[in-house]
């Protein structure tokens, strides 16, 4: 019988189906035993890598405060990316803390994390009347405060509920962005209307606001507004959020609030809490001069009409403005204001390493006033499996319907037989997860079903711009060139999946340096899932090894070892 024809036969049955990973694995050891052999005898002549010294444990290598200092502080710039050059980057493996445990698994992560995991007192004393966290024996716990909201997070949503345009329960909401997100506690209480905000703070004096969101199993990333865009497509969020978040939005002739228009879909909102809003009522406990709030609040207004943003609601604490679906009005109003003309050259979609600009990006042209620039979306959770605007519009970037949906159809069935090797996927064991080439999305999409948030990276250099199709969908993540690290504290990530992405980097710098932050990011008791072509796979394996990782060989897909692609699974649990 021919071999491939047995390999089909055995998928057919049931108890045979559980064994075809290592069928698979013997087969391919026995079709590449002579390549694999000759590189496992080299890797004997190679050491394997050595860990860092205890000081290094929260390293991040593009967020270092000693190399921040080599920087000016004007605009905050000394807190953007500043990466090491590649004969500078560490080649050792950053340890884990004394005492590092696992932490909880979701939900439970999001009211504790264990003080060894975040071993960062000063934040809990220094918000201690803020109620940010609490320190109560060997944990931290979270009772959802925050500086605008000191008695609790559920009373500030509440509020936030009571004038905003649209419901939270809608689904018209998904994507929120939440800018000096503290410890997420905005973040949190938005998972109970299932809705999925990206949080971002820089590092700063009050340690690792980002590693307590991370610990807490909610999506966040180092990130400051400064000079360079943030690294996301244009029209992403359906809110953005700022609850006394210390950016100066009025200055630089309104440098910070354009960006934020950029990112924000049509008909999207921003809230802002926090000085200048309700000055009258709140300056005397602001500890701010009437005066100087006041004319404040009156260049923010000025800006929003600027932006041709509506203001649709104020109240106590909070005032929300609206983008407008198109820019139809926009257009004839802004020949009558003195304000920066529409942007004319620039992708307004480029967001890596790409300087902000003080002008309006317009929107995409429509006929008529009531029709959404570029295409409106489902509510969620349709939006996920309906196809996007970026899709239905045959977009530059030459994807069809056709294509998606069949890239939806092997996530879908890739994901199935992920399941299978990892069966605490259903626990909330894994709970942060990043797909390091996303692509449409689709791999995020296919392993929604657990209970898991999804960090979809794409290369900033890819053939395509997939991040705004991924954020159509109703799914969040953030543009990457994984030759420099990731901006987020080691130990961060439970499962970190890249399929394609040695490939794609062969040739552009040093793999070992990629595999090196993936071992930076992955905690302890994580599992990694690497999809690539062959010969990639088996260079990547003798890395791997050095790291001390315990990966197996399996094939890529139901053809067996016929498949041009392989799988390097690496579960530390085990």
């Amino acid at each position: 019988m021919p071999l491939q024809h047995f390999t089909s036969k055995l998928m057919t049955t049931p108890i045979l189906k559980i064994l075809f990973p290592l069928i698979s694995f013997y087969l391919l050891y026995t079709i590449s035993s002579s390549s694999y052999q000759q590189q496992q005898l080299k890797s004997l002549t190679i050491s394997n890598f050595e860990f860092c010294p205890s000081n290094y444990t929260s390293y991040c290598p593009c967020e270092d405060p000693k190399r921040q200092k080599r920087f000016p502080n004007k605009r905050w710039f000394r807190k953007e990316r500043h990466c090491p050059q590649s004969n500078e980057r560490l080649t050792c493996l950053i340890p884990k803390p004394v005492g590092y445990r696992r932490p909880f698994p979701w939900p439970e992560s999001k009211e504790s994390a264990w003080f060894s995991n975040v071993p960062f007192p000063k934040l809990a004393e220094y918000k201690k009347s803020q109620n940010w966290v609490r320190l109560e024996g060997d944990r931290f716990v979270f009772p959802g405060g925050g500086t605008s909201f000191p008695e609790g997070v559920k009373g500030y949503v509440d509020a936030l509920k009571s004038i905003l345009p649209v419901s939270l329960e809608s689904g018209d909401i998904r994507t929120v962005l939440d800018v000096g997100c503290g410890v997420a506690s905005f973040g949190a209480a938005l998972t109970d209307y299932d809705i999925l905000t990206m949080s971002i703070a820089p590092r700063d004096e009050h340690d690792a606001q980002v590693l307590f969101a991370l610990e807490r199993g909610l999506p966040a990333m180092l990130g400051v507004l400064s000079t360079h865009r943030l690294p996301f497509p244009s029209r992403s969020f359906d809110m953005a959020h700022c609850s006394r978040c210390l950016v100066q939005w009025t200055a630089y002739d309104g440098l910070y609030l354009r960006e934020i228009d950029r990112i924000l879909r049509p008909g999207g909102f921003w809230v802002l809490s926090g000085p200048p809003i309700n000055w009258k009522e709140n300056y005397k406990a602001w500890q701010t001069e009437p005066e100087v709030l006041e004319k404040e609040q009156n260049m923010l207004e000025e800006l929003a009409m600027q932006l041709c943003w509506e203001k649709v609601a104020e109240g106590e604490l909070i005032a929300i403005w609206q983008k407008p679906i198109n820019h139809i009005s926009c257009k004839q109003k802004l020949k009558t204001l003195r304000s920066p003309k529409f942007c004319s050259s620039s992708d307004p979609d480029a967001g890596w390493y790409t300087e902000m600009t003080a002008c309006l990006f317009p929107l995409p042209e429509v006929k008529d006033i009531h029709e959404i620039s570029g295409g409106g979306v489902e509510k969620w959770p349709m939006r996920l499996n309906t196809a996007p605007p970026r899709i239905r519009n045959e977009n530059n970037d030459g994807f069809t319907l056709k294509i998606y949906e069949e890239d939806n159809q092997t996530w879908k069935r890739r994901v199935s037989y992920y399941a299978d090797l990892l069966p605490s996927l259903s626990s909330g064991k894994y709970r942060n997860v990043m797909d390091m080439n996303a692509g449409f999305g689709g791999f995020a999409a296919a392993i929604g079903k657990y209970p898991v948030w999804v960090m979809n990276v794409v290369p900033f250099d890819a053939k395509s711009n997939y991040l705004g199709i991924v954020y159509e969908r109703g799914l969040i993540g953030t543009y990457m060139d994984w030759c420099e690290p990731f901006s987020t504290y080691p130990r961060t990530y439970d499962l970190i999946h890249a399929s394609g992405i040695f490939s794609m980097y062969m040739d552009k710098c040093d793999i070992t340096s990629i595999l090196l932050e993936m071992h930076r990011i992955l905690r302890p008791g994580g599992a990694v899932i690497i999809r690539d072509q062959r010969d990639v796979i088996l260079r990547v394996k003798e890395i791997t090894d050095r790291i001390r990782w315990e990966g197996v060989l399996l094939a890529g897909d139901q053809n067996g070892p016929f498949h041009p692609e392989m799988i390097l699974f690496v579960n530390n649990a085990q």
